[in-house]
């Protein structure tokens, strides 16, 4: 059994930019979540069989009252912000497991789950469909593994070493150092990526360095390991084959009138039937 979880913020953000290349700056109001549900219909065509989405419901966790300067919803365009709860809906309608967050991130529902799921024997392959460099601390050799559908790659634990320099664990204390402007800490002064991956190769996690390395840093760079840290408690669910996909709900057949997209509802029911017939028992009467 395969695993696939996806960064749902991500790829809206991803269809909404990548639209505006053919659509001249005229954004249609629910253009990128037809891309993200049009997304998740082609990967379980592909062959996906379990499948859970996750989003930020809101922009702001936790981590804004830690750190003053960490990401918000400043800046990001109202017509991609107005489909952020769209998308949850539409997700759910299809039939698609969902997970929006509001104190925790995305981010921390796809730590989450990939443990929660890799804790199951049933479970061969964890696939964490994002390019964030964040769930790479949740690489665990070569069944726990990120997908980076932009670079057209799959990172186990070896590539996540090559990449980074260090182990998919020390991922956290990395970019306490070396900062991560996406999520807006700056990491220490004067370390870079090199010399932060020589540092924990020598040292182990930041915990363990010797005083003198750090200085007075020590306790910023503790503060941005936080920052950094995914959570992987949180409640999302207790069976991997609650995450099976079945087929849309009933209600997608308004929500796709809605949103004025009759080809998901088509496309859907179509692969629902498709499953149903690989499914089924087949009968005969022996020779």
């Amino acid at each position: 059994m395969v695993i696939d979880l996806i960064d749902g913020t991500y790829e809206l953000f991803r269809h909404f930019h990548g639209l505006r290349r053919f659509t001249k700056g005229e954004d249609r109001p629910f253009g990128a979540v037809a891309g993200v549900l049009n997304g998740v219909l082609q990967l379980i065509e592909n062959r996906a069989t379990h499948v859970g989405v996750a989003t930020d419901h809101v922009i702001e966790s936790f981590r804004n009252r830690l750190w003053p300067g960490y990401k918000t919803g400043a800046g990001i365009e109202r017509a991609l912000l107005s489909q952020f709860h769209p998308l949850e809906e539409g997700l759910a309608a299809m039939g698609v497991v969902v997970w929006p967050m509001t104190d925790l991130e995305a981010d921390d529902a796809l730590a989450s789950a990939a443990r929660i799921a890799a804790e199951d024997d049933r479970v061969d392959k964890v696939l964490i469909w994002t390019p964030d460099k964040d769930l790479a601390q949740c690489v665990r050799g070569d069944r726990v593994v990120q997908a980076d559908r932009k670079a057209k790659a799959i990172r186990d634990a070896s590539a996540i070493r090559e990449k980074f320099g260090v182990e998919p664990a020390l991922i956290p204390d990395f970019l306490a150092l070396v900062g991560d402007a996406a999520d807006g800490y700056p990491g220490i002064a004067g370390i870079g990526a090199v010399g932060a991956a020589r540092l924990l190769n020598s040292y182990g996690p930041i915990e363990s360095f010797p005083a003198r390395v750090l200085g007075d840093q020590a306790d910023m760079a503790l503060l941005f390991k936080r920052l950094a840290t995914l959570h992987t408690e949180a409640n999302l669910f207790s069976d991997v084959e609650a995450l099976r996909w079945r087929g849309p709900t009933p209600a997608f057949a308004a929500w796709t009138e809605r949103i004025g997209a009759p080809k998901l509802l088509q496309r859907s029911l179509e692969l629902q039937a498709k499953l149903a017939q690989a499914s089924a028992p087949r009968s005969g009467r022996a020779a």
